[in-house]
Parts: structure tokens; C-alpha cells; sequence
């Protein structure tokens, strides 16, 4: 398989099923959230619930397109992720797989709602900083601090704003909808109206679809990590892009930056320009040495892959900048020809979507009891009413796609059960949550990363002395 000999196939295989594996628990892991509303109202009973889920999870994975899936490939830097040695990058797929999968089994195990986003980007940062103790100095870092700082802010602010967000949702509600069955706990085994239940049906949709359309993408840039790490020849750059099409991409970026008078930028701007020229003729230079992609050595599409990287960051600052010269016109499109241009590394193959698909979509269900049961009966101390299952989906689908616009990978589980939480205090304030629940929850989310990042860089610095 790739040409790889039998060991180094044996261990991609094992690599890529791990990775399957970690989307299966993603599945009856997070995806225990957008069902434990519709089984708590009766709205749906639980086998129909995860079946329905399941798909519309699957539906996701295929809409959500890739730009979180980058966002997860990019934490590394190009050095890392592409080292010479291959079994220093198995160590570093086996090191994050590992922690990624043990951290939520045993939260699961527990029936703790714990981010599955979390877990991974913190084993991701772990992996990057355990090499930084072994690697001698390259003046390089060996983790994208930026990309993980956006990341980050967004995996802190979406919890808060879904609590907020329900809060001021419930209370819209209260001052809008006469009727007020919404806001009773609903009758032991007896569905809600209809028009109750289309509601939550549809919110429970969107919550499926949102999160598939955004953890799944986890799962993509996760096997893109292991592909890239592993077979670098195959899939460090898109071979399907035609060469010439690729040269006419650069040629037009050169042209929108020639554009450019670099007398008008401040310093640190003149500097962001002088790299973008280089990392062009670089990136040209080396397109002329193949007929198509597949003709380059693997250094030379490394080389590649880390100009595309390094000039899209370096545009992406001058674009901001209020020194620079460009018409608006200009401005649009030298990002757009940026963003066309980034396909030849943000991109993921069909059979790669199809598996992540597949192993988060039987992953809801299965196993998805323990969370919903946190859910639905220990946040709050009363029983989930209607209105606040719906305000909760409703706010969580929204967070969870909005997020996926941006390319920004947020938690399904923190941002619902947050949005349950702020529910139950719009409805008889702060005395309401099960303060037992809601410390295990707290404390789920406090260590999460730091575990993550001390395990996983642990055992990425054990491997790489052993393999």
C-alpha cells in the first residue's frame, strides 16, 4: 500500500482504524447532547433519536466542508509533521491517538460530557511541545501558537455564549409564546403536541448536522495528520490539481502583489511583502521542475506545502493593514486567488470523508446513554421542560455552524450543556443546577487540555526514544 513495506502498512492501518475509532466514540461521546432533549420530552423515542442523529451526523461530515479539518492539520508546523524518519512520525500519530481516545473513554466511562475538541487539539499541542524537549534548536516553533490561540478563544467563548445566549432565548420566549405547555415538564411517556414535537425534531436535526459538520471535520484532519505523517508523497499535496492551473494561480497572486508600493508600508509591512515575493518565486521555481505534482521529490512538495502555509499568513496580514495601496476590487481578489490557491493543500480525499462519516454516524448509536442521562436529569434540578430542550439545540446548532463558517472547531458538548445550564437559571436562577454535576463538568473542562498536552507530549517523547 503506497509503496510502504509490510510493518510500516500494518502500522497506517492500525493508525487509520484508531483514528476511526476516536470518531466512533466522538459519536455516542458528544452526540449524546442533541438527542438527550428529544428523548427527555418524549419527542422521540431513544433508538429512533440516535438512528436519526446518526445519519444527519453523517449528512454533516460531507456539508461541513474542510476548513476545520485545515484548522487541526495546521497546529503543526510543516517540519514536524514532515520529518525525515517515518517512525518519528508514527510516534506522533500513535502518541495523540492514544491520549485522545483513553481521555474520552474514561470521561464517557464516567458519564462526564467532555469535549472531544479539546482532547484532540490538546494532544496535538502536546506532541508539538514534547518535541521542542528532544529536537536540537531549528529556530523554529513546534506549535502554530497562533492558529491554537484562535482555536482556543473560540473553545472558551462558545460555552459562555451558549449559556448566555439560552438565557436571553428562554426569556424571549416567555415575553413571545401565549401557550405555556412549552414551559411544563412534560407527562411520563406521553409525546408532546405535534407542533412541539416538529420543533424539537427539527433542533435536534440541526444540532446532528452542526456537529457532525464540525467534529466531524476533527476526524478528517486527523487522518489528513496521520496520511501527510506517514505516506507525505501521496497526500502532502493534492496530486488531483493540474500543475498549469496551479502556475496560473501563482502567477495571478504575483501580479495582485506587484501591485503593491512597499514605500507605503511601515516596517514590520515591508518585511510581510519581501516574504510573500519569495515564498512566490520559491513556490514557482519548483513548479517548473515537474510536469505535474506527482513528479516532485517529497521534499520538494514538503517545500511547497510549507511556502503555500507560510505566504497565505503573510498576505492575510497585509490584507488587514491600513497602509496598503490596493483597491478594494484588487484586495478581493488577491484573497480569493489565496483561497483557490490554498487547494493545493487544504483538501481531503472522498474515502477519507466517507470513513470519518461512517464511524461518527454508528458511533451515535451506541454508548450514548451515560451522557444523555448527565443531560437530561443531573444539570438542572428540575426535569428538562420543551422550551428549554429547544432553546438548548436551537442555540447549540446555531454556535456549532456559525463556528464551522469561520473554520473554527468548537465543543458540541460544553456549548449544550451550557445552553442547558443557562435554560435551567432562566427559569428559577442560579439555585436550579445540581452544583455536583456542574463542578464534575467544570472540572472535565479545566483539565482536559493540560492532561491532553502533559500525556500526549509524554508519551510522544517515550515512543520517539523506543521506535
Amino acid at each position: 500500500m503506497f509503496g510502504l513495506d509490510t510493518s510500516l502498512t500494518i502500522l497506517l492501518l492500525v493508525c487509520l482504524l484508531a483514528a476511526a475509532a476516536f470518531e466512533f466514540i466522538n459519536g455516542f461521546h458528544d452526540t449524546a447532547n442533541a438527542v438527550a432533549t428529544v428523548i427527555y420530552t418524549n419527542s422521540l423515542k431513544p433508538w429512533a433519536a440516535v438512528i436519526w442523529s446518526g445519519i444527519w451526523n453523517g449528512i454533516g461530515v460531507f456539508a461541513g466542508g474542510i476548513a476545520v479539518a485545515m484548522g487541526i492539520t495546521n497546529l503543526l508546523p510543516t517540519e514536524l509533521l514532515l520529518d525525515t524518519d517515518i517512525y518519528h512520525n508514527i510516534a506522533l500519530i500513535l502518541s495523540l491517538l492514544i491520549t485522545a481516545i483513553a481521555w474520552n473513554l474514561g470521561t464517557w466511562y464516567l458519564g462526564i460530557p467532555c469535549s472531544s475538541s479539546h482532547t484532540l487539539i490538546g494532544s496535538i499541542i502536546g506532541v508539538g511541545i514534547g518535541f521542542a524537549f528532544i529536537a536540537p534548536e531549528n529556530g523554529f516553533s513546534f506549535v502554530n501558537w497562533g492558529k491554537a490561540g484562535d482555536i482556543g478563544l473560540s473553545l472558551v467563548l462558545s460555552p459562555l455564549l451558549g449559556f448566555s445566549l439560552a438565557i436571553l432565548l428562554m426569556y424571549v420566549l416567555r415575553q413571545v409564546v401565549k401557550s405555556k405547555l412549552i414551559f411544563k415538564e412534560p407527562l411520563t411517556n406521553a409525546p408532546p403536541p405535534f407542533w412541539i414535537r416538529l420543533i424539537l425534531l427539527l433542533t435536534c436535526t440541526g444540532v446532528s448536522f452542526s456537529h457532525g459538520s464540525n467534529d466531524g471535520q476533527k476526524g478528517v484532519g486527523l487522518v489528513m495528520l496521520i496520511l501527510i505523517a506517514i505516506v507525505p508523497g501521496y497526500f502532502t499535496l493534492n496530486l488531483d490539481k493540474s500543475t498549469t492551473d496551479v502556475r496560473d494561480q501563482v502567477i495571478e497572486v504575483k501580479s495582485l502583489i506587484s501591485k503593491i508600493d512597499p514605500n507605503e508600508l511601515n516596517i514590520d509591512e515591508k518585511l510581510n511583502y519581501y516574504k510573500v515575493n519569495s515564498y512566490i518565486l520559491h513556490f514557482d521555481s519548483i513548479l517548473t521542475t515537474g510536469a505535474t505534482l506527482a513528479d516532485l521529490q517529497n521534499q520538494q512538495k514538503a517545500s511547497l506545502r510549507k511556502d503555500m502555509v507560510l505566504m497565505s499568513k503573510e498576505i492575510k496580514k497585509l490584507l488587514v493593514s491600513k497602509n496598503l495601496n490596493l483597491s478594494l476590487t484588487n484586495k478581493q481578489m488577491l484573497k480569493k486567488s489565496v483561497d483557490d490557491l490554498k487547494g493545493i493543500t487544504e483538501y481531503a480525499p472522498l474515502w477519507v470523508i466517507i470513513m470519518i462519516s461512517i464511524s461518527l454516524g454508528l458511533g451515535t448509536m451506541v454508548g450514548w446513554k451515560r451522557i444523555v442521562t448527565t443531560i437530561g436529569e443531573k444539570i438542572g434540578k428540575q426535569h428538562l421542560t420543551y422550551a428549554q430542550g429547544a432553546s438548548a439545540e436551537l442555540v447549540a446548532a446555531s454556535t456549532i455552524g456559525f463556528s464551522t463558517w469561520l473554520g473554527l472547531p468548537v465543543s458540541t458538548t460544553h456549548v449544550l450543556s451550557s445552553g442547558i445550564a443557562g435554560t435551567m437559571v432562566a427559569s428559577k436562577g442560579i439555585k436550579n443546577l445540581q452544583a455536583k454535576t456542574i463542578k464534575n463538568i467544570a472540572i472535565a473542562w479545566l483539565l482536559t487540555l493540560p492532561v491532553s498536552i502533559i500525556v500526549s507530549g509524554g508519551l510522544f517523547i517515550l515512543f520517539r526514544s523506543i521506535l
